[in-house]
């Protein structure tokens, strides 16, 4: 998460670390382009990405922010996220830009966005009819990695932590967990999840690391992200999860099993998605909110 105040901007991670980084966030004016002060207490939720540019091959983080939970002091959780979203644009995104647009072309400028740690964007949202561009055109083309879709309700407020009704759908080769791996004292190698906060020990659960630099022994102590094979039937390492201090829940790891088990291909997703929405309930939906943005 993010949160801007006038004292500064602060990076907020899964432990609840605080991290203060020098980031601008102005305000919007009543009318057009910007006001006279700053975000305070403007809370954000998003996820740092690393770009790395086509033509260079320069890697820059962005962070792209997905939802808002306050805006200057002012909660907006129950809102629906098609208007949390539009606020997004309207109220953080736009006059950032529109001020540093300005300020490159200022002689003086009293601000250097180019020395900011990293870039600020809002994450694209599209409608269900196009998720087929999405998966065979735009996938394809990020400049960063991507596992799949979230397919966001339209109307839902903010959920905190774990969003039951959130639907994801990943790539199947995608399909991981977070293991915190151990080597015990007989250097036997060690799977554990987390059951009611607490260490849980998967047994039969085997992890190997087939391009990984570095011996297992490197990883104890460490979260690891690890993929299904299931023609050998054991867990492949990916990478280390620098970002997390625990593991995945019991519950989460059922999830994922039961997600592998299912086996929704990209075929039977577009298929769905298809009969989807060709239902007259889509097609008045769409309707309605077009109307709704023309008089916006």
């Amino acid at each position: 998460m993010m949160l801007i105040t006038v004292d500064g901007c602060y990076l907020i991670d899964r432990s609840f670390n605080f991290r203060r980084v020098q980031m601008r966030f102005p305000c919007r004016h009543p009318t057009e382009g910007i006001g006279d002060g700053t975000h305070h207490f403007t809370l954000l939720d998003g996820e740092m990405v690393i770009d790395t540019l086509p033509d260079s091959q320069k890697q820059e983080r962005r962070y792209l922010i997905y939802d808002m939970m306050a805006l200057n002091h002012t909660p907006i959780i129950e809102r629906p996220f098609y208007e949390r979203w539009k606020m997004l644009e309207k109220e953080v995104i736009e006059p950032r830009n529109y001020e540093r647009h300005n300020i490159y072309q200022s002689r003086n400028p009293y601000y250097r966005y180019d020395l900011e740690p990293f870039r600020v964007r809002r994450k694209d949202f599209w409608l269900l009819s196009t998720v087929n561009k999405v998966l065979k055109e735009f996938i394809p083309k990020l400049s960063h990695e991507a596992d799949g879709l979230i397919f966001q309700g339209w109307d839902d407020p903010y959920v905190p932590r774990t969003h039951e009704g959130l639907l994801k759908w990943k790539y199947a080769r995608l399909n991981s967990v977070d293991f915190l791996f151990e080597i015990g004292s007989d250097d036997r190698e060690q799977l554990f999840l987390f059951e009611r906060g607490r260490k849980k020990l998967m047994e039969g659960n085997k992890v190997e690391f087939r391009d990984a630099p570095d011996p297992p022994s490197s990883f104890s102590g460490k979260i690891i992200e690890c993929s299904w094979d299931p023609d050998e039937h054991v867990w492949v390492y990916m990478r280390i999860r620098t970002d997390k201090s625990t593991p995945n829940d019991i519950n989460t790891f059922r999830k994922v099993m039961r997600s592998i088990r299912d086996n929704i291909t990209e075929e039977i997703l577009l298929n769905e998605i298809n009969e989807i929405i060709q239902l007259p309930m889509y097609a008045d939906r769409i309707r309605i909110d077009s109307k709704a943005r023309m008089h916006a």
